[in-house]
Parts: C-alpha cells; sequence; structure tokens
C-alpha cells in the first residue's frame, strides 16, 4: 500500500474534465491527516508502515489507552486512525499529509462499509427470482424454495443462501480514476461510486492493480503510437499511389 489517506464521502455530483466531458464523481474529503507515528522494520515494530489520524476531538472523548499513545507521539487525539504499510512518501510524526499526495488521472481503491439494509428476503439479498405469479402458484411469489433434503444427509448444507441481514460489511472498490484534486479544501473528485452512505469514513489507497508507474508506462506507449501513426500513414500513401 504504497500511498493512502483517510477520507469522509461527501456525496454525488457531477464535473467536467479539461476536455469537456462530463464525469459522475463521488467526492471525498481527505483532512489534512496527520501523521501519528512511523512505524519501521529495524525498530520495535518490525514492519514499515505509517500511522494516520483523521479529525481531531476533545480528550475526555477517548480511551484512555489511546490517549497515551497519542501524547507518547506528540499529536492531539483523532476520531479516526488507520495504518498504511510501505508508504511511499518520506514522513515523521506531527507531519500532515492532504489532497495533493495524489494527482489527477491517478487510479485509487476506495475501502469502505456498504449501506446497511436490514432484514431481506432471497430476491433482494441474492437476486432469485421466487416463484411464478400465475398458473396456480400461491403464496410461493418471493420464496427461496426447498432447502434441505428427504433422506440424506437430510440437513441444510452449510453456507445455503438465505434470508438475512444485507449490507453493512467492509468492501473495496478498484481502480477508480481520479478527476479533479482541490488541494486548497483538501477534496478529491473520484469517478464512479464508492461503498458507503454520505458522512461514512473511508480509505483511498493507490491502486494495487494500476499503480502510477504502470498507468505512466501505458500512457507513453499510447502517446508514442499515437504520434506514430500519421508518419505511418504517410509513408504508406506513395507506396499505394505506385499501385
Amino acid at each position: 500500500m504504497p500511498l493512502g489517506l483517510l477520507g469522509k464521502k461527501l456525496g454525488q455530483t457531477r464535473v467536467y474534465d479539461a476536455s469537456g466531458v462530463m464525469h459522475s464523481v463521488t467526492v471525498v474529503h481527505v483532512g489534512p491527516n496527520r501523521v501519528i507515528q512511523v512505524k519501521t522494520q529495524g525498530g520495535k515494530d518490525g514492519y514499515n508502515a505509517v500511522q494516520l489520524g483523521l479529525y481531531e476531538q476533545k480528550e475526555s472523548r477517548v480511551a484512555k489507552p489511546t490517549l497515551g499513545h497519542f501524547k507518547k507521539h506528540g499529536v492531539p487525539a483523532f476520531k479516526k486512525v488507520t495504518e498504511f504499510r510501505d508508504f511511499s512518501k518520506e514522513v515523521k510524526s506531527g507531519d500532515t499529509v492532504g489532497a495533493d499526495l495524489f494527482s489527477v488521472g491517478d487510479f485509487i481503491d476506495a475501502i469502505g462499509v456498504t449501506k446497511g439494509r436490514g432484514f431481506e428476503g432471497v430476491v433482494a439479498r441474492h437476486g432469485f427470482a421466487g416463484g411464478d405469479s400465475t398458473h396456480g402458484a400461491k403464496g410461493w411469489h418471493r420464496r427461496s424454495g426447498a432447502i434441505g433434503q428427504r433422506l440424506f444427509p437430510g440437513t441444510v448444507m452449510r453456507g445455503m443462501k438465505m434470508p438475512g441481514h444485507l449490507g453493512q460489511i467492509r468492501r473495496t472498490t478498484q481502480n477508480l480514476e481520479i478527476i479533479q484534486v482541490r488541494a486548497e479544501d483538501n477534496i478529491l473528485l473520484i469517478k464512479g461510486a464508492i461503498p458507503g452512505s454520505n458522512d461514512d469514513y473511508v480509505i483511498i489507497r493507490e491502486s494495487k492493480k494500476l499503480p502510477r508507474e504502470l498507468v505512466a508506462k501505458k500512457r507513453a506507449a499510447a502517446e508514442a503510437k499515437a504520434k506514430a501513426a500519421p508518419a505511418k500513414k504517410a509513408k504508406a500513401a506513395p507506396a499505394k499511389a505506385a499501385k
């Protein structure tokens, strides 16, 4: 996880990019994040990581062991704390990092807790088709059907899809593009949807599948191909005329 920030999902809107193309985006407020602790492999912790905090709060609202941790590193109490392993930016305890950690065109992964939907049946929870509406079907329109067996093993199989609580689980949405970075307001405008309700906390990290180096390499190759195309076309034209 080379780069990452803690943020709060503010809502959704639509914006235009430099080419005049409209994008649906999610607005995320990312702080600034304060560096609480820097862990190193050679130190007591035995691995490289950076601990970040978001939104200061009163000391009276923090558990005493957590407050002791904040005071040990000389930082105020925070509402939300998370840790990023192998943080690629050089930082020290007390530093701040914000939206300018990312750039327009970067790809990120957004981690959040999905909206809670309460208790749902199998049609809403698992996408079951349900029973027929006509042809003598009575009282079986949104049910799952048989769930067990007659003789062997005579029990409901483990993992059977059944009604239950839907949502409110941790999910990651990958490879979302950053459309705008508003560094002065610590706002990221991210293309597409990310998990969670408005005002929920989210983790924004550099994409694992599309890191900056890979994206830059692909864009350079595409630009080189685009530049070579007219020359290739001009070279082919005389040969075609000669025929």
